[in-house]
C-alpha cells in the first residue's frame, strides 16, 4: 500500500512505499512537472544559488535508508543537482539558495560522524543555474572502477597536496604528475607538465596508470582530478600495485584553484576545468588549449550536438555553431530539421555507443572527423 505524503518543491509527488526487507517505508518519487518547465522555475529565482562538490569514502550500511532520510531534508531546502550514494560512501554535486546554504552544509555534517567538517568544493566560476531537480541514486559505487581485487581497500591512500604544497612538489625532478580525468576533460585544460591517461572511462584508466608508471615505483607521483574524487581512489590503488610516494590534489582542480588564487601563489592548471553540469567547464586561467573540432581555430567551448539522434559531446568554435546550427556536422543538422517520422525512420537500427569525440582511429564515432574533413575540403 502507498500513502501519499504530498507534492514536493521541484513538482514531485511523494509516496511510502514498505520494502521487502526490514519495515522502513522509503519515498518513492514521481515527477509531475516536465524537466523543461523545471529548468525554467529554476531561472526565475531571484535568489542566487552556491554550487558545490562534495564526497566523503566511507562505510554506509543501509545506503536507501540513508537515500531517503538525506533525500527529505534536502527537498525542504531547495537543493538542485545529483548525489550518489553506495556503501563506499557519497559524492555530490548540487546548487543551494545562498540563504539555504549553512543548514544545507550542516545537515550533511549531521548525517554521519564520518561527514562532519568534510570539504566543501564552491564552484570557482558558477552563476548557480546548472541544476534544477534533485536526483539522489543509490549506485553499487559512488566512482565506478571496475576494481574487482577484495584485498583492495581505501583505508590506505596517497597523501593530500594542498596547493602551495602542490606547487613545491610539482617542481622537484623526481615527480610526475598524473591527470585522472577522461581524455575531453585534459583537452581543454590540465597541469603543467601533466601525463594524459588516454581513456574515456575511469576504469580503464586505473590499470593503464599503473603500466604506464611502472619502473617508477620510487618517484613521487602526484595525481589529480576534478574535485579529489577520482584521484582518491586512484592513489589507494597505486599504492595497492606497490607504488610508495603516492600523493593527491586535495579537492581536486576546483579546491586547488580557489586555493592559489586566494594565497596568490601562481597557477599551474592551464585553462579549463571541465564540469559535469550545464556549464561544461569552468576557466581557470585565460590560456585556451585545445580546438574547434570542425574547423581547428583555437576554442574550448564543450558542446552537445543539437540534433535529438546524436547529442555528441564535442568541441565548437561560435563560428561552425552557427554555420551548422549547433550541430556537430551537415549530416547532424540535416536530420535535425526532418520531420519526427523522417528522423524516426532515418535513426531506425541506429547504434547508440558513447557520446563523445575521440581521435582515436578505431572510434566508432570517426566518422564525423570524416565528414567534417569533407565538409572543408568542400568550402
Amino acid at each position: 500500500m502507498r500513502v501519499p505524503m504530498g507534492i514536493s518543491n521541484a513538482g514531485f509527488i511523494i509516496f511510502v512505499a514498505s520494502l521487502k526487507t526490514g519495515t522502513y517505508t522509503m519515498p518513492v518519487l514521481h515527477n509531475r512537472v516536465n524537466n523543461e518547465e523545471l529548468k525554467q522555475r529554476m531561472l526565475a529565482e531571484t535568489e542566487p544559488r552556491t554550487t558545490v562538490s562534495f564526497y566523503q569514502y566511507f562505510r554506509i550500511d543501509d545506503p536507501v535508508k540513508f537515500r531517503n532520510e538525506l533525500y527529505i531534508t534536502f527537498e525542504r531546502l531547495k537543493v538542485f543537482g545529483r548525489i550518489y550514494i553506495a556503501n563506499e560512501g557519497i559524492n555530490g554535486q548540487v546548487s543551494v539558495p545562498a540563504s539555504n546554504y549553512d543548514a544545507f552544509r550542516d545537515a550533511l555534517y549531521a548525517a554521519d560522524p564520518a561527514l562532519n567538517g568534510i570539504r566543501m568544493n564552491i564552484a570557482v566560476d558558477d552563476d548557480g543555474k546548472s541544476f534544477w531537480v534533485l536526483r539522489m541514486k543509490v549506485r553499487p559505487k559512488i566512482v565506478a572502477d571496475g576494481i574487482d581485487d577484495p584485498t583492495f581497500s581505501m583505508e590506505r591512500k596517497g597523501q593530500y597536496l594542498k596547493a602551495k604544497e602542490y606547487n613545491e612538489l610539482a617542481e622537484k625532478p623526481d615527480t610526475i604528475i598524473v591527470d585522472m580525468r577522461n581524455h575531453y576533460e585534459y583537452e581543454v585544460g590540465h597541469f603543467e607538465n601533466a601525463i594524459e591517461v588516454p581513456s574515456d572511462t575511469f576504469r580503464e584508466q586505473l590499470p593503464m596508470a599503473v603500466d604506464m608508471l611502472k619502473g617508477n615505483e620510487d618517484k613521487n607521483i602526484i595525481m589529480y582530478c576534478t574535485g579529489g574524487i577520482r584521484c582518491e581512489k586512484a592513489s589507494a590503488y597505486m599504492l595497492h600495485n606497490g607504488f610508495k610516494n603516492v600523493f593527491h590534489v586535495e579537492g581536486g582542480i576546483i579546491e586547488y584553484a580557489r586555493k592559489a588564487k586566494e594565497e596568490g601563489i601562481p597557477v599551474k592548471f592551464k585553462g579549463k576545468n571541465f564540469v559535469f553540469d550545464e556549464r561544461l567547464g569552468e576557466r581557470i586561467t585565460e590560456d585556451v588549449l585545445a580546438q574547434c573540432h570542425v574547423c581547428g581555430k583555437p576554442c574550448d567551448t564543450h558542446t552537445n550536438c543539437k540534433n535529438d539522434g546524436c547529442h555528441l559531446l564535442f568541441i565548437q568554435c561560435s563560428e561552425c555553431a552557427e554555420k551548422l546550427d549547433g550541430c556537430c556536422s551537415a549530416t547532424c543538422q540535416d536530420e535535425m530539421h526532418l520531420s519526427p517520422e523522417e528522423q524516426r525512420e532515418r535513426r531506425a537500427g541506429r547504434e547508440n555507443g558513447m557520446k563523445i569525440f575521440n581521435k582515436s582511429k578505431d572510434h566508432p564515432l570517426r566518422k564525423h572527423r570524416d565528414e567534417w574533413k569533407a565538409e572543408r575540403e568542400e568550402g
